[in-house]
């Protein structure tokens, strides 16, 4: 009996650290979603450039255990020049054995006041979430009830809401990622998954200097179920005459990033590095993250 107690205790221990190190994945998150890509964390700037806008992103937790939490993001989203945007958002999450791949569409309208640049920005997408555990990644028995149990879960629709408003010099926005979590609180799927986004809010102001710089200071505001809030700060300088840009970012969850991005003609570059210095260090002391955004027809 005692036998069998150890194995159950050792399933348990397994999973609960394979979910922790997902909240670590998620707590993260990708820095591309500040500046180069905010499509990522609100469906309201989905098609705010005219033109087709593909983005690539992907991070890396360079922790000392396997199966190091990864993410990986690709991002499409179009204007043809009207008050309409579309956009195609896919995601994955992969920590240990636990799998997330979450695919939306999004439909975004941009309502100009005015007649000027200033714009109020309304989206939501709509699309599938998945999690799941892969099998052919588990080192021990196949069939544990556990992993079973796990991988029942069904895959379920979800979506995105999103508002914004966006000048020449401001940009105020709030969004409402994973809804079916408002209207289904307590739906089997939510509460295994401890460590979805509830809310995200931001704030920024771009400086446009004589000398060909700008900087755009930004705050944002960020909540994660099963988490204190998150609040990130910092900016963004860009040296157009070079097509080089700088920034830093200071997350309350006691990280600290780093970017740095070049323009080559229709091509953005972003290298990310983030240094973890409270708990999150245990699993990812170093976190590294590559972003890629190629502008089409403009």
């Amino acid at each position: 009996m005692s036998y069998k107690r150890s194995i159950l205790a050792a399933c348990v221990c397994t999973l609960t650290m394979l979910v922790g190190k997902t909240a670590n994945a998620q707590l993260s998150g990708l820095q591309s979603m500040y500046y180069q890509n905010q499509y990522m964390a609100n469906p309201a700037m989905a098609g705010m450039e005219k033109g087709l806008n593909l983005n690539l992103g992907y991070q890396q937790q360079w922790a000392t255990m396997p199966g190091s939490p990864k993410l990986q993001n690709f991002t499409a989203d179009y204007n043809s020049g009207n008050n309409v945007g579309l956009g195609l958002n896919v995601s994955g999450d992969n920590a240990g054995l636990i799998n997330r791949t979450r695919v939306m569409g999004t439909y975004a309208y941009h309502l100009s006041l005015n007649g000027k640049d200033d714009k109020l920005n309304f989206g939501l997408s709509l699309g599938i979430n998945d999690t799941y555990i892969d099998n052919t990644k588990v080192n021990g028995d196949q069939g544990d009830v556990q992993v079973s149990n796990f991988n029942q879960r069904s895959i379920y629709v979800d979506g995105d809401f999103g508002i914004s408003y966006t000048s020449q010099k401001f940009t105020v926005q709030a969004a409402l990622p994973n809804m079916k979590t408002l209207f289904f609180s307590n739906d089997n799927n939510n509460n295994l998954e401890v460590d979805r986004a509830t809310f995200f809010t931001a704030l920024s102001y771009k400086i446009h200097a004589d000398n060909g710089i700008t900087i755009e200071p930004k705050a944002a505001f960020r909540g994660v179920k099963g988490f204190d809030n998150i609040l990130d700060a910092g900016a963004q300088m860009t040296m157009h005459d070079y097509n080089i840009n700088f920034g830093a970012m200071y997350h309350s969850n006691k990280s600290l990033t780093f970017t740095f991005g070049v323009i080559v003609q229709n091509m953005d570059i972003m290298v990310a590095y983030s240094n973890n210095t409270g708990p999150l260090g245990v699993y990812a002391n170093n976190t590294l993250e590559f972003g890629v955004k190629l502008k089409l027809f403009k």
